[in-house]
């Protein structure tokens, strides 16, 4: 009798609405071409020829989203949990916390802290997008009892004053579709981080608007790039509360 195969943690597929759609106009734009090229006039044959032309790069740009899904974004979670320097005890908070990616990541570093998770669990940011899967993970990776998942807005975290060692957060706040309350979603940021505590926010649009809104709150900020394979170049803004 073989053994039982030992489940395994998934963390989703990012943005799969983006990747679906991205899929379906690559095969329109073949079905097109495919078509065009029937006519034997100039226009329809150099319509098809552009077309043709742009193809290669939506098949490129679908395969750094697999290849992001499955190494990239492990890659980027170490470099970022990295950067910060642990020792055990730490309140740790990773918001848009999704499967738990980073939040289980934190906890795995911990020996008496504990890290939290907020999230609202849109269900076009990731596939199986909810509160469950993250639970679910954070049993597979044997962090439960380290860890706590929250239904929050990055807006109002739900948390006092001074409470977290590090925040963290990857792929979130560019969700906020406007910038007085992406400021907002920083000013809380900087509310409940302990003084002393840093804070990593990754994302691949809109990093100089947190960092300015950070500097301007009074935190020392830096900017760096995460080189890693992926549809989008992924910006770190550190912001350490004095």
């Amino acid at each position: 009798m073989e053994p039982a195969k030992k489940e395994k943690p998934d963390y989703g597929i990012d943005a799969p609405v983006i990747g679906l759609r991205l899929l379906l106009i690559i095969i329109a734009a073949l079905a097109i071409a495919v078509f065009l090229k029937r006519y034997s006039n100039t226009v329809a044959a150099a319509s098809a020829n552009v077309i043709l032309s742009l193809v290669p790069t939506g098949i490129i740009l679908i395969i750094l989203m697999i290849v992001y899904v499955k190494i990239g974004k492990f890659n980027h979670r170490n470099k970022m949990l990295n950067m910060l320097s642990w020792n055990g005890y730490e309140q740790v908070l990773d918001i848009g916390t999704g499967h738990g990616l980073l939040m289980i990541g934190a906890a795995k570093r911990l020996i008496t802290g504990k890290s939290f998770g907020i999230d609202i669990w849109n269900p076009e940011d990731m596939s199986d997008n909810t509160y469950d899967a993250a639970i679910r993970n954070a049993k597979l990776e044997g962090v439960e009892e380290k860890i706590e998942i929250i239904r929050a807005d990055a807006c109002q975290i739900p948390f006092a004053d001074n409470s977290f060692d590090y925040i963290v957060s990857n792929l979130c706040l560019h969700n906020i579709p406007d910038k007085k309350n992406r400021n907002a979603a920083c000013r809380e940021i900087m509310r409940v981080l302990k003084p002393g505590g840093t804070a990593l926010i990754s994302d691949f649009m809109y990093t100089n608007e947190y960092g300015a809104e950070f500097k301007k709150l009074g935190m020392e900020t830096s900017n760096s790039i995460s080189w890693l394979p992926a549809p989008m170049l992924l910006r770190i803004v550190k912001a350490v509360k004095k």
